[in-house]
């Protein structure tokens, strides 16, 4: 045999013990992890940091043109689901041994113990509140003990609508919860609550304890959830659980409002000063605030804002320091967007009368032209809006919207 024909058959043999050898080493990987090895190793980005250079998805590889699927255009957006999952909020000991610090009332100094955490998880949600055309939210803040004033708001101003008049959306309710503050109490609500909620499927709760100062952390959290769930509804009311509201006045003042204006609409209080005496439920030490007045803001009971300003007021929250007001607070945020929140005569903070022995106070002809009145209890708020949907006579029709 000549050398080139010896030559030949050698490579040939070369050849094939190359390829048996192959294809039984593909044969005991899967097809993912073949040729890992040999591919060199992609370092992931830092979080926040975008790869570099042109990127290729070796899965697509080998696809033809007409098989690619053009990429839909991404956009920077925050979280798509509610992502924080556990409780990891300790101490902030550099304050203790400080002289300011250790002068402050318990509860203050346990406020700023722990003022930095700022955001818990969530134990009961309903993203579907805001799935299809949603034009009006309502959103009531309650404690997980008062069942009775979420059940008389259910039969009365909180009541959902299929649509809310003149081709808008739907109008939806929600209750926003904290968790009992006694712990002895905690599990047995719970309980109930849950119960509460599989028959209403209205509830969004928070794993942060329901106190006066955690109000503030109610106002972050349901902007939080708004921007992560609701992207498109364009209008929010945000009320107490002891007020009575008009449904349709609110709907009627926002006949001709557009979502994209800087909407916050309230009982607006101006120049307002921080209270210095002790004994004040809104008492605030100088070393919390040390200005002589408060920007303007919205008084308890209840406001409406526009969709895309609650969003923003989110962000705005973000980078403040949360304050134990949780009206202020708001008001702050509203300062760093350098909006106004605009005063409105339907708004009642102190009920129609300030002087609480007046019989305008329990006039239903009042209260049918106003939009929110603060303060009633159940039997008040079942009992009026029973009066206020009567066969009512009055003698005169106020023009508040």
């Amino acid at each position: 045999m000549s050398l080139w024909k010896r030559n030949f058959y050698r490579s040939m043999a070369l050849a094939l013990a190359v390829l048996v050898t192959v294809t039984v080493f593909q044969r005991t990987l899967p097809p993912d992890q073949f040729l890992q090895e040999t591919l060199p190793a992609t370092p992931e980005p830092l979080k926040g940091q975008k790869p570099s250079g042109p990127q290729v998805n070796f899965k697509n590889f080998w696809k033809s043109p007409s098989d690619m699927v053009a990429p839909s255009p991404v956009t920077s957006q925050g979280p798509q689901v509610w992502d924080v999952t556990t409780t990891n909020c300790s101490a902030n000991v550099n304050l203790t041994h400080l002289s300011w610090f250790q002068s402050l009332e318990p509860h203050f100094r346990q406020f700023l113990t722990y003022r930095h955490c700022r955001y818990f998880p969530m134990l009961l949600n309903h993203p579907e509140k805001c799935g299809g055309d949603v034009y009006l939210l309502v959103v009531v803040k309650s404690v997980i003990t008062q069942h009775d004033r979420r059940e008389a708001i259910r039969q009365t101003w909180g009541r959902e609508w299929e649509s809310a008049g003149r081709g808008r959306g739907a109008v939806r309710t929600l209750f926003l919860l904290g968790t009992a503050s006694k712990q002895e109490e905690r599990a047995h609500y719970q309980q109930l609550l849950a119960y509460e909620d599989r028959l209403y499927s209205d509830i969004l709760q928070w794993d942060f304890l329901d106190s006066f100062f955690n109000l503030t952390l109610k106002e972050i959290h349901f902007l939080k959830w708004l921007d992560i769930y609701c992207p498109n509804v364009p209008f929010v009311f945000k009320g107490d659980d002891d007020v009575f509201v008009n449904p349709t006045n609110l709907l009627e003042f926002l006949a001709d409002r557009q979502p994209q204006e800087n909407l916050f609409v309230g009982d607006v209080l101006q120049h307002a000063r921080p209270i210095r005496k002790k004994d004040n439920k809104y008492y605030i030490p100088i070393v919390l605030y040390a200005k002589p007045s408060y920007p303007p803001y919205a008084g308890g009971g209840g406001f409406l804002m526009a969709g895309g300003l609650a969003r923003r007021l989110h962000h705005a929250c973000d980078t403040l320091e949360i304050y134990p007001i949780d009206d202020v607070f708001l008001g702050m945020c509203l300062e760093v967007l350098g909006v106004q929140p605009t005063g409105h005569s339907g708004f009642k903070t102190f009920g129609i009368s300030r002087n609480r022995a007046s019989r305008m106070n329990k006039e239903p002809c009042f209260f049918r032209s106003m939009l929110v009145v603060h303060k009633l209890l159940p039997a008040e708020l079942l009992a009026m809006w029973g009066l206020v949907h009567s066969n009512l006579t009055c003698s005169r029709k106020l023009q508040v919207l």
